[in-house]
């Protein structure tokens, strides 16, 4: 995917009269939009590691009880650990549009990637925008298991299928032509999630908890299938759960990517009826250094009196957040339908539209 991307960017089939061309802002456009597509493919969120049955030993009857009647969050962790032998093995299908690059939109043409123009005149007098479609859809194979009544560890497998196809016009002196046209489809591992939590403190529904996440680079970079970077991430998890209500916390760091970040989560559930959870979350976090996209004019190195505009990225701190909506439903057993809607509350990064996610999990006693 990345030489699809290349392609697009800097391929140049029809001349454009006497303007020599500045590659090299070609290929700053090519990496910077790269790195996002990395960061953000990388990174897609999986499910919560508990599944939505937990369960606790009872000491006066020998026997294991419901420690919720809620069945948690979609992305935020909540406290409660799954109880000991609970093996809880889940499968997400999500598909996920990408619409827009740090506020321009990738799919109207309208995103300039590079551009010349005299410094006497404000517009360019020759100008290439490019229309990028991409799409992913993600299978997420997941399980969970309670080592102890208060300690689980689980792991998350992604399958991705990433779509990508574009075009790219060169409008010189109020001529267009097409540049650029191509189109790949990737399909394979993503990063790969290892995880744990330990409960540290457990009344009713309530309580804290420690969590510990690696996500491995499993992923192919080259074909934009994960970031080629593992990361560590240490998270506290808290819960307070009274009557039908509940609402859950996260905050944790991560280090070892392109950028460490602190991610922040949370979540109100609501106990609708014994078989059904209504769950509003809010998720994100904050980059240290990857940068938000930058039009940069320098001048070109061939041309007097020329600049040159590249779109790069600067580096500085960036905020990126997302909603969701959505229901768990038990439909039989341990067996949970969980679906929801995921969009995205900044413009800061590559974002889609209203993203669907659903899943089905069940939780296994031994």
């Amino acid at each position: 995917m990345n030489e699809v991307m290349s392609f697009l960017l800097i391929n140049r089939s029809v001349p454009t009269g006497d303007f020599t061309r500045d590659e090299t802002a070609a290929v700053a456009t090519r990496d910077a939009i790269a790195a996002f597509l990395q960061t953000e493919l990388g990174t897609l969120p999986n499910a919560s590691s508990g599944g939505g049955f937990t369960y606790r030993l009872e000491p006066a009857l020998g026997v294991l009880v419901r420690s919720s009647d809620s069945f948690g969050p979609f992305f935020t962790e909540r406290s409660l650990t799954a109880g000991r032998g609970q093996v809880n093995v889940a499968v997400g299908v999500q598909h996920y549009e990408f619409r827009t690059i740090d506020g321009r939109n990738l799919r109207d043409g309208t995103l300039v990637s590079s551009a010349a123009r005299l410094r006497t005149d404000a517009q360019p007098f020759d100008k290439e925008t490019l229309t990028l479609k991409l799409a992913t859809d993600t299978v997420t194979l997941q399980t969970n298991i309670g080592i102890t009544d208060r300690l689980d560890v689980g792991a998350a497998v992604p399958l991705i299928r990433l779509t990508l196809s574009g075009q790219r016009l060169d409008t010189y002196r109020g001529t267009t032509t097409v540049q650029a046209t191509a189109a790949g489809t990737a399909f394979g591992v993503g990063d790969a999630v290892l995880r744990s939590k330990y409960n540290l403190l457990r009344y009713g529904g309530s309580g804290i908890a420690l969590g510990a996440e690696a996500r491995l680079p499993t992923g192919d970079k080259e074909n934009l299938l994960g970031t080629g970077n593992a990361t560590v991430a240490a998270r506290a998890i808290g819960s307070f759960e009274r009557g039908r209500a509940g609402m859950h916390g996260n905050v944790g760091y991560v280090f070892g990517g392109r950028s460490d970040e602190v991610d922040f989560r949370a979540a109100t559930t609501l106990v609708a009826d014994p078989r059904v959870t209504i769950v509003v979350e809010v998720a994100g976090r904050r980059l240290a250094s990857i940068g938000r996209l930058a039009e940069v004019f320098t001048p070109h190195p061939t041309l007097a009196n020329v600049d040159t505009l590249r779109l790069s990225t600067t580096d500085a701190a960036t905020t990126r957040a997302a909603g969701v909506v959505g229901v768990k439903w038990n439909i039989g057993s341990t067996w949970i339908l969980s679906a929801n809607v995921l969009r995205p509350l900044t413009t800061a990064g590559i974002n889609g539209g209203w993203t669907p996610t659903v899943t089905f999990d069940r939780t296994m006693g031994q």
